[in-house]
């Protein structure tokens, strides 16, 4: 275990050969300041609602604040976070585990693409059926530190309730019914992903995660107060400043299709630095794994908008997905008709 987290041990003084990533796989980040769109959720329906669309498709990234979920429940998910990865390795241990078909489970620095390399990062993953009316679902979560698991409970109901808002006000924006994600299309577990990045001594070379796109309908990420998420934009890496109280939001590929390629999942990645650990949760709102996802039939007319996508279910996206790799070309080129 001592040898298999990152967070593991305080201080790493060089970086291993496994970490390092080719140049052309880590172009440095643009010093353009372009900046986010940042929605304040309380102003007037129409207003959000327009520019949740325009960000939508302008960049794929959004920052939302006056969200309604509560601060307390947004600093005590992160404190619990950031304890549990300062824990003894002996109090992970139960957790760590390289199998992908566990639902709970920790793991570390996972193999990139075929060339081998490894993100420095460290992850506990969470499964979260919703609702969450089940005391085995939270015992199966870490039991150290003790609030950890009452700060997931309260954190994922409100960030849920979230998302789904923000895809209401997707669909009144795309002419697609209020309720058209409710049901088997948002049905899966909530998947929560805490990703810790500790101090690294050669970020200029690492990668905390590569560029990629995100599986699932929608993404809500608590960014904590370091940065480190990057976003491709117009052939370019920006940084993202994270807002204080704001979730950052983007779009997975099961909304792209949906939605027949008006809203983009977009490539993002995460970078280490030298001088501070980040932790971020990413809270991910899945469909069934046997919903079939296709072009709503609203977005598709005919001739001058066919549908962009092949209907599939997400059990078979997420087959292909794996096998294809999550670089958004790759999967465009598996799905798109």
């Amino acid at each position: 275990m001592e040898n298999q987290l990152l967070s593991s041990a305080a201080t790493h003084e060089a970086l291993p050969d496994s970490f390092v990533f080719p140049p052309d796989q880590r172009p440095p980040a643009s010093a353009a300041a372009v900046a986010l769109p940042v929605i304040d959720l309380s102003r007037p329906r129409d207003e959000v609602r327009r520019d949740v669309l325009e960000a939508g498709k302008e960049l794929g990234f959004f920052q939302v604040v006056n969200h309604g979920v509560p601060e307390q429940a947004m600093r005590d998910m992160e404190s619990s976070c950031e304890e549990f990865f300062r824990l003894p390795a002996e109090d992970k241990a139960a957790f760590y585990t390289e199998d992908t078909d566990k639902p709970n489970r920790l793991f570390s620095s996972t193999v990139y693409g075929a060339g081998g390399e490894r993100y420095w990062r460290d992850c506990l993953r969470l499964a979260c059926p919703f609702p969450l009316d089940s005391a085995a679902t939270r015992n199966s979560w870490p039991d150290k530190p003790e609030r950890l698991r009452p700060a997931v409970e309260a954190f994922v109901a409100a960030a849920r309730a979230l998302g789904m808002e923000l895809l209401r006000l997707l669909c009144e924006g795309a002419g697609l019914r209020p309720d058209y994600f409710e049901g088997e299309l948002s049905g899966g577990d909530v998947v929560m992903n805490v990703n810790h990045y500790p101090p690294c001594p050669d970020p200029e070379r690492a990668l905390g995660l590569p560029p990629h796109c995100d599986r699932n309908l929608i993404t809500l990420l608590l960014p904590g107060t370091v940065p480190g998420l990057q976003v491709a934009c117009r052939g370019d890496w920006i940084r993202v400043q994270p807002v204080p109280g704001a979730f950052v939001v983007n779009f997975g590929h099961q909304l792209e299709i949906a939605t027949n390629g008006l809203l983009k999942s977009v490539e993002h990645r995460a970078v280490p630095n030298a001088a501070a650990a980040r932790t971020s949760v990413a809270t991910f709102i899945l469909p069934t794994e046997d919903c079939l996802v296709a072009p709503a039939a609203e977005l598709v007319a005919g001739e001058d908008n066919p549908a962009r996508y092949r209907a599939v279910t997400f059990r078979e996206f997420m087959r292909v997905y794996k096998t294809v790799g999550a670089r958004r070309e790759s999967v465009e080129k598996a799905f798109k008709i």
